[in-house]
């Protein structure tokens, strides 16, 4: 609930500091007094725009403060958590106007965007009458009126949680359809290089051997040349060779070591250097045997490790990696195939999500429209107490199952249509010229909507604007049943809605020849019976009037 407001240098208001109470509380004073002023400053809090108008003649700035209570809004409170706003349960919105018209706002002493005081006000307050803010003539709002008066909210969960898993589907399909070119093209070239590497049909570690076999066969010259002399320094030769030299050594070695036994591991060492040449020279010879100096063979070899290069070129990875390149390109081949072929699959998904969300939405459009009737009865019924004989209320609902129509409120446009006279056809709410009417129409609904809102403070300005004596006795009771569980405030003229009030502030409007300031004061009983015979009898209160006064608050 609005617990206070301090407002500083603020239009005609030099310094105010207002504590408010639950209940309903009247706001009145002579014509031209500035009765509005109060609510424009609340209106300003909550994110209206602002203009050096604002600020009071000689001052260099407005400062407007207001305090809630949020206790017990857990949306507004997991809002103010979320924005990092939160104060151990505090909620102070704080707007500062320069006189050049900029200005600056503030929640709980940290700075915030208009946007972001707006978002957090519609949460707090709701104001009624001839000003820019009548929610209920925004569709959302009608539709929340409408859900919060629903006998069972479960299919709105449904309907929500199903459109979700809706919108999800058609989301990722979009990404799919926006994917779908660049992908064609992607499968296209993996389709050209995997071909490529099909036909060159690389298998792993063949390059390394292709790269040996290669030079082997290049340097066939070579190593044939080299061979045979090296087989000639160690066993091939007629002259002296490392096997006859060592054969000799090992016959020297063998008489020494009959004379000195101390030598038999010298020996033996030379003995195995000989079988290791004679093993060597063995597999030289085999070695040189099967050199296979084939030109087709070195031209193939050639050929092939050409197209290895090549491909390794083009990709620009080293030649050893084309193999891992070609199964790393096979595997992104086929994940994007398998992705198209579950287009159609998806598709199937969305179809049947679709009809799901339809089995939600069409059960909680038949709901809403069994309770639109309902509603539309009540309202109109309370709406021939207000003066407003032969007015209707309705509320229509307009269902589309196309999937354009698609939202996670369902499928349903709601609009409040009203015939504010009899004979008059129904019109939308936002189409109706008498802001009076508007404003008792807008307190019908709010009599039958009251406990289900979620808004914990109405503000009605002049919602009497037109009415008289019964009527308007009934318009004060209207408002003080609503504030059996709600904040009331009321603008108003008659004293007839004032004495239903349970709190009173008049303002006061001073002129001297210099200045003109207006004041709110917190009327005590005394003040509120003469302000109460002042509404009934004017400039002149008699002690009649005084009595009549008093009779109409102790019939509350």
């Amino acid at each position: 609930m609005l617990e206070s407001i301090v407002i500083n240098n603020f239009a005609i208001i030099d310094r105010t500091h207002i504590e408010f109470e639950s209940g309903m509380t009247a706001l009145t004073g002579e014509t031209g007094a500035g009765k509005s002023i109060l609510l424009d400053a609340i209106q300003l809090v909550l994110g209206d725009r602002a203009g050096s108008d604002s600020v009071k003649d000689g001052s260099d700035k407005a400062d407007i403060s207001v305090s809630f209570d949020t206790s017990q809004l857990q949306n507004a409170q997991q809002w103010l958590q979320q924005n990092e706003l939160d104060d151990a349960g505090e909620c102070l919105l704080r707007r500062v106007i320069q006189a050049n018209g900029r200005s600056k706002a503030f929640i709980n002493g940290s700075p915030v965007t208009l946007t972001q005081l707006k978002s957090l006000g519609e949460m707090l307050v709701d104001l009624h009458g001839q000003h820019e803010h009548q929610s209920l003539q925004k569709p959302g709002i009608q539709r929340q009126l409408l859900d919060a008066s629903l006998p069972d909210s479960s299919l709105l969960l449904e309907t929500q949680n199903r459109y979700i898993e809706w919108s999800s589907l058609i989301k990722r399909q979009q990404q799919v359809q926006d994917e779908s070119i660049q992908k064609e093209q992607r499968i296209d070239l993996l389709k050209l290089y995997t071909q490529e590497f099909e036909e060159l049909s690389l298998q792993q570690g063949e390059i390394s051997a292709l790269q040996d076999e290669y030079s082997r066969l290049s340097h066939a010259g070579q190593i044939i040349e080299t061979s045979t002399s090296v087989l000639s320094i160690l066993f091939e030769n007629d002259e002296s060779t490392v096997q006859q030299l060592l054969a000799r050594c090992v016959e020297e070695l063998n008489i020494l070591n009959r004379l000195d036994s101390s030598l038999n591991n010298t020996t033996e060492l030379v003995k195995s250097a000989l079988i290791q040449i004679q093993e060597a020279s063995s597999e030289l010879r085999f070695y040189q045997d099967n050199i296979d100096i084939d030109p087709n063979r070195l031209d193939w070899l050639n050929n092939r490790l050409s197209q290895a290069q090549s491909l390794a070129r083009k990709h620009q990875i080293p030649v050893e990696e084309l193999v891992d390149y070609a199964t790393t390109m096979n595997k992104e081949l086929d994940l994007i195939l398998l992705d198209e072929a579950d287009v159609e699959k998806l598709q199937q998904q969305i179809d049947q999500a679709a009809i799901e969300y339809l089995i939600s939405a069409t059960a909680l459009s038949e709901l809403r429209k069994t309770t639109a009737e309902s509603l539309s009865r009540q309202i109109s019924e309370v709406m021939q107490t207000l003066g407003m004989q032969g007015g209707q209320f309705e509320i229509q609902l307009e269902s589309n199952p196309q999937t354009g129509s698609f939202s996670r409120h369902g499928i349903d446009q709601i609009q409040f249509m009203v015939s504010a006279n009899p004979g008059q056809a129904v019109k939308a709410l936002n189409k109706v010229a008498s802001g009076g009417e508007l404003s008792r129409i807008s307190l019908a609904i709010q009599v039958i909507l009251s406990e289900s809102s979620m808004i914990p403070t109405l503000i009605f300005d002049e919602v009497d604007s037109g009415i008289g004596g019964g009527i308007a006795e009934i318009v004060g009771r209207k408002l003080r049943q609503i504030a059996s569980n709600r904040q009331v405030f009321c603008v108003t003229h008659l004293p007839q809605v004032a004495s239903q009030a349970h709190q009173h502030l008049q303002v006061n409007k001073t002129k001297t020849d210099s200045d003109t300031s207006t004041d709110v004061i917190a009327l005590d009983k005394q003040q509120r019976l003469e302000e109460i015979a002042r509404m009934l009898g004017g400039m002149t209160i008699t002690e009649q009037t005084r009595a009549h006064a008093q009779e109409m608050i102790n019939n509350v």
